[in-house]
């Protein structure tokens, strides 16, 4: 986790050089100072503003997701479970994407749920929820989770203009004036408005969840000539061929034609233009906390739900793939007795959301199912804190059993094709993943569920990129504790996901586990998540 300073006098926009990879809402966030927090002062309970952003990829450092997608990871935000737990699986419906049955098992066991129920929080949502919430087959608009006493949700999946919120179940339709529908500015004036009118007896919680930097990418007006000189960085895995890599990596096209640079390149340009409306809602939003008094006892985080790629290893535009840039998203936070310029490099996970914003609330997470751990310790500066020393991450890949009539030379299963036929996802794109951390080590170890049970592995000290698989020439012995170390995380639960990793002290590998009757070595297989 990194909790970055502001510059002193905030963001110059015609100079991003310093932003990190479509990141100009960062260096406007959270007024004065970001940084390793305390607990509030004085006997009132503090209050929590949770900000998330909608595919922002983070490069300078950050926290993880459980998965490099929208539905899974917005699940684990709210449950604080790894998506094996919660049974969200992609975008869809059928995916347990805001399905009744999500409605019915996970969301009154949300963390705003429990804000609300056990800890009399006022509980206000404004924004995207979940994917396909609003779909006539899961209740419609009229639904509203457990747990919100404000509830302003967007229809389905991120737009600007032309959209549908759910006002407390009912529904209201925008248009496409500038003034008075463009999501974003929407979203900050009735948070204004919420603390205005707001309770003073109770504390309160507030997340607010913005459609940039995701497609459409349709900047404000005024900000749509702006960064006209920034391109999508050029990394060295910018625009090479995936070698050793999973065969959905090696089908792309390398090198990119240029009408795929170019169409990268105009991509993250308005992507960043998405996120100055971020700044001014940000903006808007801490200066009405400071006026009304309840800005030094008010919690801040900003994130965002998962990464993003821009040309890495010639995929051009998306997201779901198992490397840093789309599991890797932004994380800082703002809150009373913060100290300037602080950082941590723990290694935290979105899955530590819940538990952390619970626990500044005074509830104990270790009385709830969560897979995550309460970042409040890190926050105030504890010192020998046991951490953990990895996270896992898992995906399950989307393709339909027909071949794209755009792409027939491509074999059925495969998903999200560009016109040059580059595909960046197939129904067999489904893996999961050990991230770990440690003094030691710095390693990702992936498993594919395909025909192969195609491994990889990267040394992130020495190839920071992801450029090499080194599956084939490392320790072996090394390899098959990574390997039970993923079988074991694929299959916990609460407190068994905080059990000592690879590198801990306590960590006891028995390699007998590794084998069957036959001797043959074990491999974790993947499970289809019933609803």
């Amino acid at each position: 986790m990194w909790l970055l300073p502001l510059a002193p006098t905030g963001p110059r926009r015609d100079n991003p050089r310093h932003l990190p990879s479509c990141s100009p809402a960062l260096l406007l966030l959270l007024g004065s100072c970001l940084g390793v927090s305390g607990v509030a002062a004085g006997s009132r309970r503090p209050n929590v503003v949770l900000l998330l952003t909608d595919d922002q990829d983070e490069v300078l450092g950050g926290m993880y997701v459980p998965s490099a997608l929208c539905c899974p990871s917005r699940a684990s935000i709210l449950t604080g479970k790894y998506p094996h737990n919660h049974h969200v699986v992609n975008n869809t419906l059928e995916g347990n994407c805001s399905s009744k049955s999500w409605q019915k098992i996970q969301e009154p066991n949300t963390f705003p749920a429990i804000l609300r129920s056990v800890c009399g929080y006022q509980t206000f949502f404004a924004g995207k929820y979940l994917n396909e919430y609003g779909a006539p087959d899961a209740g419609g608009l009229e639904h509203v989770p457990l747990g919100w006493s404000y509830w302003y949700a967007l229809e389905k999946n991120s737009k600007y203009y032309n959209y549908t919120l759910s006002i407390n179940g009912k529904a209201r339709k925008h248009g496409e004036n500038y003034s008075v529908d463009y999501l974003t500015d929407v979203l900050a004036n009735i948070s204004l408005g919420f603390l205005d009118y707001k309770s003073n007896s109770e504390p309160f919680f507030m997340m607010i969840s913005t459609p940039a930097p995701h497609s459409p990418w349709t900047a404000a007006p005024q900000y749509q000539k702006t960064f006209q000189n920034v391109f999508a960085p050029r990394n060295k895995n910018f625009n090479i061929h995936g070698t050793n890599k999973h065969w959905l990596i090696r089908q792309a096209k390398t090198p990119m034609t240029n009408s795929s640079i170019q169409f990268l390149d105009s991509a993250f340009r308005k992507r960043w233009q998405t996120l100055l409306s971020v700044d001014d809602l940000v903006e808007k939003l801490v200066k009405r906390l400071e006026f009304n008094g309840e800005l030094n006892n008010t919690y801040i985080f900003y994130t965002s739900d998962n990464g993003y790629h821009t040309g890495q290893f010639s995929l051009p535009i998306d997201k779901r793939q198992l490397y840093e840039f789309d599991i890797k998203v932004p994380l800082l936070v703002r809150g009373p007795g913060i100290k300037p310029n602080q950082t941590s490099k723990m290694l935290v996970a979105n899955i530590d959301l819940g538990p952390t914003i619970l626990d500044i609330a005074g509830y104990n997470p270790n009385k709830t199912q969560m897979d995550g751990m309460s970042l409040l310790p890190i926050l105030r500066g504890a010192s020998n804190l046991t951490w953990r020393s990895d996270v896992l991450v898992e995906y399950q890949g989307e393709g339909r059993n027909v071949t794209d009539p755009t792409c027939p030379s491509l074999s059925p299963g495969v998903s999200q094709c560009f016109p040059d036929c580059v595909c960046e996802d197939a129904y067999n794109n489904t893996y999961a993943c050990v991230r770990t951390m440690s003094t030691q080590w710095n390693l990702q170890y992936c498993e594919f569920d395909d025909q192969e049970v195609f491994v990889e592995v990267y040394n992130l000290t020495a190839d920071p990129d992801q450029i090499t698989n080194i599956a084939k020439s490392i320790d072996p012995e090394l390899l098959g504790k990574m390997n039970y170390r993923l079988m074991m995380l694929q299959s916990c639960s609460g407190p068994t996901c905080r059990t000592p990793g690879v590198f801990d002290p306590g960590y006891r590998f028995d390699p007998r586990l590794m084998f069957n009757n036959h001797g043959s070595v074990r491999t974790r297989r993947f499970s289809k998540h019933p609803l």
